[in-house]
């Protein structure tokens, strides 16, 4: 695996102006900008499906000086935290991620493809690399064509050996506290990643990896109940009427009893089945509601692409990125999400509990506008799995202000696990809300206060005082 620098991109799908990272020519005076790094690792399977490569693509921290070596600033590189994000989907490649939500780039909706640097990145102080995976996914590919990975644990193997070889060409990044993040259905890789890199370091296999937590936004973490809480949001939003709910309800039966069954046999064709009546389900739901946006109940069309798929497709970008094949990209949607169609409904809500007591750092966040996967199902897993639940319960449940009062989001922790609540903001969280999102991020690594207020002793006043109220008025 090359050490491949991303010397700058095109800055529109005209190719007619740059965005340079750093100079190309080794005398060249300019100010290098930030390092950042493109390229695949190149690994086995799955199964008997030969090579596969996984794409990355790596941006250091903004805290560190691209105009020194590494070796001259070890100790900070050292300490700063270092992100692996992943998209979800399954089929959603991680670019969606960098150019849409929280990478120092953002591609407009304008016709020319246009490219700017954001102000919202997540590499102001923390080195980040996006990653397509599995294999299939954006511009990682495997060299048998029609291969694709169909459970977690091979997916997370994958992964564990393209971080290997990742480390091993970039090792001033080796000791890097490393965060696991991810949004949707890397709700299920982001754990099962997490818990092969615990694995393998118990096992003194490979490189020990720096793991310390992980973090996910509106995660598809146990879809049996993500599935009911869409119904019961649809029906609280006005989507649905009595009647539609009912039969929504019955149909919602049946999908849980294929879908317990496959799971207590770990019956592959139920699990299948269950997913096929989980998808009806949602498509249903949505008919019924005239087809509002799953990803946030005030839309009717989901967060714009633009023309990221034309640019990323263009040979100037694709050559500047050192990838070589066109970029795919799907939500629950192609062969990615085919192959992984038993794993779809599968409840990963044990892997959470696994790490929490394993000591790793959780963050679990929700844009309160998602009816696919959002806070109400979020919620209902942290209650299942922290334990004790009654300590968990009464965990102090923050209002995070912003300077003019109003709230930013809803912060409760108890020892190792986080959950903030966000509104104004839809399933892509870094997209809504860009600006609080990081600082929510930041808060959480670096153990920065939200800065708010315990609503509890208010609420329970004006409680007391209208059983007071109440009293005096039957005496």
């Amino acid at each position: 695996m090359p050490r491949n620098p991303v010397y700058g991109i095109p800055a529109n799908l005209l190719d007619t102006k740059t965005i340079d990272f750093y100079p190309r020519d080794a005398d060249d005076e300019v100010p290098k900008k930030v390092r950042s790094y493109a390229g695949y690792a190149d690994v086995d399977g799955p199964g008997q499906g030969g090579r596969s490569h996984l794409f990355y693509w790596f941006f250091e921290s903004q805290t560190c000086d691209p105009n020194l070596e590494a070796t001259d600033q070890q100790a900070l590189i050292d300490r700063t935290p270092l992100l692996i994000w992943l998209n979800g989907g399954p089929g959603a490649s991680s670019l969606l991620g960098l150019f849409l939500e929280n990478g120092p780039l953002r591609i407009g909706d304008d016709a020319a493809g246009s490219v700017s640097v954001s102000a919202d990145t997540w590499n102001q102080e923390a080195h980040v690399v996006y990653w397509d995976q599995p294999i299939g996914t954006g511009y990682s590919y495997c060299d048998t064509a029609g291969t694709y990975v169909q459970d977690e644990d091979t997916l997370a193997l994958m992964f564990w050996e393209a971080l290997q070889q990742f480390f091993a060409t970039y090792p001033e990044y080796r000791n890097c506290p490393l965060y696991v993040c991810g949004e949707s259905y890397a709700g299920k890789y982001v754990p099962a990643i997490a818990r092969k890199i615990d694995e393998q370091n118990g096992r003194n296999a490979g490189t020990h990896l720096e793991l310390k937590g992980i973090a996910v936004g509106n995660g598809w973490i146990k879809p049996e109940l993500s599935v009911q809480v869409m119904i019961d949001y649809a029906y609280a939003s006005g989507f649905l009427g009595l009647g539609q709910k009912s039969l929504l309800d019955d149909a919602y039966g049946t999908f849980k009893n294929v879908l317990e069954e496959g799971e207590k046999n770990h019956d592959v064709e139920k699990l299948k089945q269950a997913t096929d009546l989980g998808n009806g389900l949602v498509d249903a739901v949505l008919a019924y509601g005239g087809d509002f946006d799953v990803y946030d109940v005030r839309r009717w069309d989901d967060l714009s692409m633009g023309a990221l798929r034309a640019y990323l497709d263009s040979p100037a970008v694709r050559k500047a990125l050192h990838a070589d094949r066109d970029w795919q990209c799907a939500d629950n949607s192609g062969p990615v999400a085919t192959a992984l169609k038993a794993d779809n409904m599968a409840d990963a809500s044990p892997w959470y509990a696994e790490l929490i007591g394993r000591g790793y750092r959780v963050l679990l966040y929700t844009g309160d506008f998602d009816s696919a996967c959002g806070y109400r199902s979020t919620e209902e897993i942290l209650d299942g799995i922290v334990t004790p639940q009654e300590e968990w319960r009464k965990a102090e449940r923050r209002i995070w202000k912003q300077a003019q009062g109003n709230p930013k989001g809803f912060v409760r922790t108890l020892r190792n696990v986080t959950q903030v609540a966000l509104p104004d903001s839809g399933h892509e969280v870094p997209a809504y809300q860009p600006q609080i999102c990081r600082e929510m991020l930041y808060n959480w690594l670096f153990d920065r206060p939200f800065t708010g207020q315990d609503p509890e002793p208010v609420a329970r006043n004006i409680l007391e005082k209208a059983r007071k109220d109440a009293a005096n008025e039957t005496g």
